[in-house]
C-alpha cells in the first residue's frame, strides 16, 4: 500500500468515526458514560492502581468526567495529558485535582497550565488510558493523527505502565489500515465489554 492511501485510508475512517461518534444523542453519551464507568471501576488492574493518567473528552468521545470523579473519590492520583513545551508531538503528565483550573490548548482541548511542580514523571503511573477515533478486534489504535500517544506508548512492555484505549462501542472498525508507528493496545473498554487483544 503507498503511503498516499495508507494516509487517505485512514482518513476516511477518522471522518466517519467522529462523524458516527458526534450524532450520539446527549443521553446515549450519558449512559455510554455510567457504563464505561462500571467497567473500568470493576478491572482488576484499576483498583490496584495508585496514579491513574486520563482524558478530558473531545469532539465526540466518551465522557471521561464522571470517571475521573469516581477515581478520586476513591483517593486515586488522576494525571492528564499535556502538550510538551519543548518536544514537538509529545506529551507531559500532569496532577490534576478538583481545583485545578484548566486552560485550552493548541488544539482547543482542555489541560492543566503547565507547572512543573505537577508534574508526573511517566514512571510512577499506573495506568494510561488513552483516547482514539477507531479500533479494530487486532487492538490497533488510530488516533487524531498527530502520534502524541504512540510516541508515549512506544515500547510500553518494558515501561512501568499499562495502556488501555476507552472507546464507543460505535468506534470498533473491521480493519485499521496500520503504519509502522502504531502501537496496538492491549485492551479496549467499551461500556458493552472489555476487549483484551
Amino acid at each position: 500500500m503507498t503511503h498516499t492511501s495508507l494516509f487517505q485510508q485512514r482518513d476516511e475512517i477518522r471522518k466517519a468515526i467522529r462523524q458516527k461518534r458526534r450524532l450520539l444523542t446527549l443521553e446515549e453519551q450519558q449512559q455510554a458514560a455510567d457504563k464505561l464507568c462500571e467497567q473500568v471501576l470493576a478491572h482488576p488492574k484499576v483498583k490496584q492502581a495508585q496514579t491513574i493518567a486520563l482524558f478530558l473528552s473531545f469532539d465526540g468521545e466518551i465522557d471521561t468526567s464522571s470517571l475521573i470523579s469516581q477515581l478520586w473519590a476513591l483517593n486515586k492520583q488522576v494525571c492528564l495529558p499535556v502538550l510538551h513545551p519543548f518536544h514537538r508531538h509529545h506529551l507531559l503528565f500532569l496532577r490534576y485535582t478538583p481545583s485545578t483550573t484548566l486552560v485550552k490548548n493548541r488544539f482547543n482541548i482542555s489541560e492543566p497550565p503547565l507547572n512543573v511542580n505537577m508534574v508526573i514523571p511517566i514512571s510512577d503511573i499506573d495506568i494510561i488510558f488513552t483516547p482514539l477515533v477507531a479500533f479494530d478486534a487486532q487492538g490497533q489504535r488510530l488516533g487524531m493523527g498527530g502520534g502524541f500517544y504512540d510516541r508515549t506508548l512506544e515500547n510500553w512492555q518494558q515501561k512501568s505502565f499499562y495502556p488501555m484505549g476507552l472507546a464507543h462501542t460505535c468506534q470498533q472498525v473491521d480493519y485499521l489500515p496500520t503504519a509502522n508507528w502504531d502501537v496496538p493496545l492491549p485492551e479496549i473498554i467499551t461500556p458493552e465489554k472489555r476487549w483484551h487483544f
